[in-house]
């Protein structure tokens, strides 16, 4: 199994960071959402995560 964290291309509300935490872990994108709010400190590592995980290709 080779998976990689990518931002998620369907599941996406500002740039599909949280999505694909969820798609790679196979939890609910609400929970890390909700993580990333609650959490201050996660507000750096959501904008880290935003500029340097790769894209997901389109699905169809």
């Amino acid at each position: 199994m080779n998976r990689k964290l990518k931002k998620s291309s369907t599941d996406k509300a500002l740039t599909g960071v949280c999505g694909g935490i969820a798609e790679y872990f196979g939890i609910s994108s609400l929970g890390v959402r909700l993580t990333f709010i609650f959490l201050p400190v996660n507000l750096i590592i959501y904008l880290i995560l935003a500029v340097t995980l790769p894209d997901s290709p389109p699905s169809l």
